[in-house]
């Protein structure tokens, strides 16, 4: 089995744990990290600075789809940052965790 851990960014903590929370509760994620950043970029033509909460989210690549969607329908961002990474090696209970924490 694959595993994946999914990045976003949101603009607030309430956001941030309401979109984790269901994202758990349906098994579609294992865990969620969440913590406070700064971010610089270009939207519209405009340089922006912005205080955001970045996630990192760990599950199985084959829900990424799902995970996605949902991300898409719950994101207040019209262009959110969603990515994934692949996990190429973990310590093998955490792993089975992750797998026994999701569902397909």
């Amino acid at each position: 089995m694959n595993f994946l851990m999914i990045y976003t960014t949101l603009p607030d903590k309430a956001i941030t744990k309401k979109i984790a929370g269901i994202l758990v509760e349906k098994k579609l994620v294992a865990c969620v990290n969440f913590f406070p950043i700064e971010s610089v970029y270009r939207w519209k033509n405009k340089l922006t600075r912005d205080k955001e909460y970045a996630l990192i989210m760990k599950t199985r690549e084959s829900l990424y789809g799902k995970v996605e969607k949902m991300l898409k329908e719950l994101h207040p961002y019209e262009v959110p940052a969603i990515v994934s990474y692949d996990i190429k090696e973990g310590l093998k209970s955490y792993l089975s965790w992750i797998e026994e924490e999701t569902t397909d």
